[in-house]
């Protein structure tokens, strides 16, 4: 990968809310780690095993994530923003189609959540994630990585007797012009700037810059920006996509309409929520 490391990806049974997360990992590397390693754990899993869900069934929408659904989706993105953000063709198609009630639902979340600059992404609306999830439930972005990442870091250490840098990370995109890297996540790592909501996203694309996962948060060691969002990108293409990329291919996936998915149909894929980086010797790197 060019940064000196070996990478290895995890898999895991599905992580489920109310799971000890901490146990979780720690199983996952017992006898895999050693010292100086980097594990890299996927947000939406520690998401997933603290409950940060909701169920978008009970959701009441207002008039204005009404009106973000029928218009702003199906018109705006479905015929400009689309485009100039270089959109497939096929996700285009989509969201001129973009589900009215579970759509307006959604919105309502996003706004709640992630504000209305937010809102008007059109989807992973502030680290909001629908994918790889079953019927209507969304996950949330964590409140606090940095304490997240320390927790476990801690817990390994006393449990593994090992000193492993852990760095929390999310599919979203960080785009890079030179040294600046901006996303629309909010709370990314330091020296990553969260940049107007959903016009993050449309410059990032429309002008073409480097797009990688965003690091959200690094304990054991220090990492520069370029250092993480290089070992954050790396993870994620090692890691795969799980189910799909986005609600509608996850649906696609398992041949069901997009709220039909089930925790079992869930359960019984193969998921890798953590990938390790160890540190390459020499002879190794030759």
């Amino acid at each position: 990968m060019g940064l000196g490391f070996a990478v290895k990806s995890i898999g895991t049974k599905y992580w489920m809310p109310g799971d000890n997360y901490l146990e979780l990992i720690l199983e996952a590397v017992r006898g895999v780690v050693k010292d100086g390693d980097i594990i890299v754990i996927s947000e939406k899993a520690l998401s997933m095993a603290k409950g940060l869900i909701i169920d978008e069934r009970e959701v009441k929408p207002g008039l204005l994530a009404k009106f973000l659904a029928r218009f702003w989706m199906r018109t705006v993105w479905g015929y400009f923003l689309g485009r100039i953000c270089r959109l497939k063709p096929q996700n285009i198609e989509r969201l001129r189609n973009y589900p009215l009630k579970e759509g307006a639902a959604h919105k309502q979340v996003a706004l709640w959540h992630a504000g209305l600059l937010g809102a008007l992404l059109w989807g992973s609306e502030g680290g909001i994630d629908a994918s790889n999830l079953p019927y209507s439930y969304v996950s949330l972005p964590l409140d606090n990585p940095a304490e997240t990442a320390l927790e476990i870091h801690l817990f390994l250490r006393k449990r593994l007797s090992k000193w492993v840098t852990v760095m929390i990370v999310d599919t979203d995109k960080t785009y890079s012009f030179r040294r600046f890297h901006f996303t629309h996540r909010p709370r990314p790592l330091r020296g990553i700037h969260t940049f107007f909501g959903a016009f993050a996203y449309i410059i990032g694309r429309s002008l073409r810059l480097k797009r990688r996962s965003t690091p959200l948060a690094v304990a054991g060691l220090r990492l520069d920006a370029e250092s993480a969002l290089e070992l954050a990108e790396a993870a994620h293409r090692e890691r795969g996509s799980g189910a799909g990329l986005t609600v509608w291919d996850m649906a696609k996936s398992f041949s069901v309409e997009l709220t039909d998915v089930t925790w079992n149909m869930l359960k019984g894929l193969r998921h890798k929520p953590i990938v390790v980086f160890s540190p390459m010797d020499q002879t190794e790197k030759n």
